[in-house]
């Protein structure tokens, strides 16, 4: 599932490229999808830091559109939609890192034994509640297997401990992610 160094600096130009237009109001560029990944309908997440904290992140958990526009889609919604932030303001466009996370298809799981810190990221499910962590987000925080569920469970607005529950499914999936530092 590795992406191309080639691929992943066309996926960043296309998100910074989507903000770029959106904050001057803008039409978004039209995409050409030159590479054959640009096509693939794959799951992807947008995430934006400012100054190394999360300014936005936001993303398509399964595969309903090609890559180029997902990535275009969630770059804006990350800057400009995510809940937890005012939208991104034009002058603040060049002290944003981008970082971009291509997903592997969901596998549930019934043994936690299969999760892998670091390999894996989780979406956790019961109920109406949902919530997913991505593979980075534990190694980050230096988590290990079961502080990573009680913190997907918490992002899931479950108590920390749902994840023992039968009636919680739990989910894993693999990302390629990459970010635009040198």
């Amino acid at each position: 599932m590795e992406l191309t160094d080639q691929e992943k600096k066309t996926l960043l130009e296309i998100a910074k490229r989507a903000i770029i237009a959106k904050a001057g109001n803008k039409e978004l560029p039209k995409l050409t999808m030159d590479l054959p990944i640009l096509k693939e309908k794959r799951g992807a997440f947008v995430t934006l830091k400012k100054r190394g904290h999360l300014r936005g992140c936001i993303g398509y958990i399964k595969a309903v559109k090609p890559l180029g526009d997902t990535v275009q889609e969630m770059a804006v919604a990350a800057a400009f939609h995510d809940p937890r932030f005012p939208s991104v303001k034009d002058e603040e466009i060049r002290e944003l890192s981008f970082e971009i996370s291509v997903l592997s298809p969901l596998k549930k799981i019934h043994n936690i034994e299969d999760i892998e810190v670091g390999k894996h990221g989780l979406y956790i499910v019961r109920g109406y509640n949902s919530g997913l962590l991505l593979p980075q987000v534990a190694i980050e925080y230096g988590w290990d297997r079961e502080s990573f569920l009680k913190e997907t469970c918490c992002k899931a607005g479950l108590p920390p401990k749902a994840w023992k529950d039968k009636e919680t499914e739990i989910y894993i999936f693999s990302a390629d992610y990459f970010n635009d530092k040198v």
